[in-house]
């Protein structure tokens, strides 16, 4: 399967892995050397970085079909090792890879190691720690612009937890010119998992469950609810991935 992700990149995936899947390719295999179907894609991704935006623009929308098309037969993104995991990839530069994270985290997967949970990894930890070592000042605004994604990641985590359970040393020590908006995000998330969820989120968590896999949004908007509670199933940053890519 890895060989073959590498082939369907001169070929269009959404007419070559149906394909795959009619004739039985196990999305869930590996190598001897312990190459997932996602080891292709990571390894893609990181071949955008610092190139050419035209390829990398091509890279990046190949790399989010193939990722719907594996995610549609089963594909776990978030298995670990983490590097070999498509979601912990993501989070680790997710203002780079924010369009195919945004779409992983509307399709469910897992924003800790699916595995062993936040104990392998999490994904809480690692917007954080990344937010942490971007300081910033007060006219950075590609330090404001990864706080605006950040904001959006840790949006769309909170949505699909019926009970946030955030890591243990969930400790942080910002510092610039935002380190007192950087505080404020984690100080909320704090407060979210000291007191039980409300009625309403876990009614909203439950329906957007059921009606995944992506687009969720698109199903909300399809309800027969007034536009009012379609807006609270939403969450605020939901949108079309294809659009940014």
């Amino acid at each position: 399967m890895y060989l073959l992700i590498s082939f369907t990149y001169f070929f269009p995936p959404p007419t070559f892995f149906p394909l795959l899947a009619l004739l039985g390719a196990d999305v869930k295999a590996t190598t001897k050397d312990g190459d997932t179907v996602f080891t292709c894609i990571i390894f893609l991704l990181g071949e955008t970085v610092g190139g050419d935006k035209e390829e990398a623009q091509l890279i990046n929308r190949f790399c989010f079909q193939v990722t719907q098309l594996l995610l549609a037969h089963g594909a776990d993104p978030s298995e670990c090792p983490a590097h070999e995991s498509l979601t912990h990839i993501c989070l680790k530069s997710f203002k780079l890879h924010f369009p195919l994270l945004r779409f992983l985290l509307e399709s469910g997967a897992a924003y800790n190691c699916s595995l062993h949970g936040a104990s392998c990894w999490s994904g809480f930890h690692i917007v954080f720690e990344r937010l942490c070592s971007h300081p910033g000042c007060a006219e950075d605004e590609s330090h404001a612009d990864l706080l605006r994604k950040a904001e959006t990641v840790l949006d769309l985590m909170v949505t699909s937890s019926q009970k946030l359970r955030l890591p243990e040393s969930f400790d942080i020590h910002p510092v610039g010119s935002l380190a007192d908006k950087i505080q404020a995000l984690h100080s909320s998330l704090r407060q979210l998992e000291s007191y039980p969820p409300p009625l309403k989120h876990l009614c909203r968590v439950c329906i957007r469950l059921c009606l995944q896999p992506w687009p969720v949004d698109a199903k909300v908007k399809a309800l027969p609810l007034p536009d009012r509670l379609k807006w609270y199933l939403l969450s605020e940053h939901s949108g079309a991935v294809e659009d940014d890519l």
